[in-house]
């Protein structure tokens, strides 16, 4: 788009822009088409940027960025750092995703995996190495391993919730914030499996074959529908934006964006995403809260 510009810059990221935006990988493939519709609507200039949740927190912070997506709640560490240089984070609310664990169109032998079974997979010094050694049917070929980048938001919540510590995971794997290249390599290797953002998933549906996760009650396969009826777990989860209070106070373009981020007519922005759309009464608390800034 004309108004709408991602800088990556060499040694880091370059924001000039009426609005700037960076973080969660996730949360991108929200927040880029809504800037556009904004930047298109309000003639003004959003950059968004994918640095994973880490890094973009980092950026937001030190004052770089207005808005930061991020697909966990913000960390004590950063919290402390933002408020050390007077910045209170906003956090609001916007969809909730379905992690997905995800392997290439071929591998017919795979069509559910217990979580118990994605532990022994990805826990640290984990000694899987071939499919055989999670279940003594499948083949005795080589598992290779593709996920997110340390950095991610996504990396946390999956090994919180799979391995049982944020952070644990066994580290000889191809780990990427670009969940499309993740995709991409695992749609052209029979023995890849990912995991990665349910919108990834569901922009090519053919791509890759989704699988079904057991965590006590059956297969169940990720989805709105599962997300919203609670069956899919335990890799549902909510995404955010954090605002900061000092761009909301003092930066006009700002207040714009997040309204229009919120409006109930641009909601379907976030349902062409595959994430859940959340209840109406969620983002008139949102937009409620960021008024008492204005």
């Amino acid at each position: 788009m004309k108004n709408t510009i991602v800088l990556v810059a060499l040694l880091g990221i370059a924001f000039a822009q009426d609005v700037n935006v960076a973080g969660s990988s996730t949360v991108y493939p929200i927040t880029l088409p809504m800037g556009e519709e904004w930047s298109i609507d309000s003639g003004m200039d959003i950059s968004v940027a994918s640095t994973g949740t880490g890094g973009g927190f980092t950026l937001f912070c030190r004052g770089e960025t207005d808005i930061s997506n991020a697909s966990r709640p913000i960390a004590e560490d950063e919290l402390a750092i933002c408020e050390e240089n007077g910045i209170e984070p906003i956090e609001l609310l916007v969809a909730f995703d379905a992690l997905t664990v995800a392997v290439n169109n071929d591998a017919d032998w795979v069509d559910c995996m217990t979580v118990e079974e994605l532990q022994t997979l990805w826990e640290p010094d984990s000694d899987v190495t071939m499919w055989s050694d999670i279940r003594s049917e499948w083949p005795e070929e080589a598992i290779n391993l593709y996920g997110a980048a340390t950095t991610s938001g996504t990396f946390d919540y999956f090994t919180d919730e799979i391995v049982g510590e944020e952070g644990a995971s066994r580290t000889d794997y191809f780990p990427s914030e670009e969940d499309d290249i993740l995709a991409e390599n695992v749609s052209n290797d029979i023995n890849g499996l990912v995991y990665f953002g349910y919108a990834y998933y569901a922009a090519d549906p053919d791509r890759l074959k989704s699988l079904g996760i057991d965590s006590g009650d059956g297969c169940v396969l990720p989805s709105v529908a599962n997300i919203e009826n609670g069956t899919y777990t335990p890799l549902s989860r909510p995404l955010y934006i954090y605002v900061s209070d000092q761009s909301l106070a003092n930066k006009p373009a700002v207040q714009s964006f997040v309204e229009f981020y919120l409006a109930e007519e641009n909601r379907d922005i976030i349902a062409d995403t595959g994430y859940a759309v959340l209840e109406d009464a969620v983002y008139e608390e949102d937009l409620e809260i960021i008024q008492q800034y204005y």
